[in-house]
């Protein structure tokens, strides 16, 4: 059986129909918008938090966005073993509302960057990879907060449970 996708929706989200996108005509799985608003995650087996500036990004990025009435289910969703995956914007707000470690810091320039760079597949045993057969691909970056930071004993931990797919 096909996992069934929800994308959530939030002001200032400009990735989300992207993520639709990507989902549905890419990928050929279901796929269902999910308002901020909203509680209740429809059956989806699969929670995409897309990219974007969420509620405009005042105070922090994805600050304001962990209070969106949906965010406790998908809190509770992920607690129980579901999957979530956050792009840009839906990263921040995953670290925003504890789900995972670490904090994003401002990029080393203190510019934003917007450009195309390689990530090496470090996991393909993942939903998201087992289709790519390349080593490195190439996807297009955008941010003023590109650093992720997590102490070294956090970061061990993640490369041993395999929680890094890139």
């Amino acid at each position: 059986m096909k996992p069934k996708f929800g994308v959530i929706v939030f002001p200032g989200s400009n990735c989300d129909y992207d993520a639709f996108y990507s989902v549905k005509k890419v990928l050929g799985f279901d796929a269902e918008f999910l308002w901020h608003k909203e509680k209740d995650l429809k059956g989806c087996d699969v929670i995409i938090l897309p990219g974007g500036f969420s509620y405009g990004d005042y105070l922090r990025t994805g600050a304001i966005a962990k209070f969106s009435p949906i965010l406790e289910k998908v809190v509770s969703f992920a607690e129980n073993g579901g999957i979530v995956f956050g792009i840009c914007n839906g990263f921040q707000i995953l670290l925003e509302t504890g789900l995972l470690p670490g904090v994003m810091i401002q990029n080393e320039s203190l510019k934003f960057v917007c450009k195309d760079i390689y990530l090496k597949v470090e996991n393909k045993d993942t939903l998201f990879t087992k289709g790519i057969k390349k080593e490195t691909i190439k996807i297009p970056i955008k941010h003023g907060e590109g650093n992720y930071y997590t102490d070294e004993v956090t970061l061990k931990e993640m490369i041993t449970n395999h929680q890094i797919i890139f």
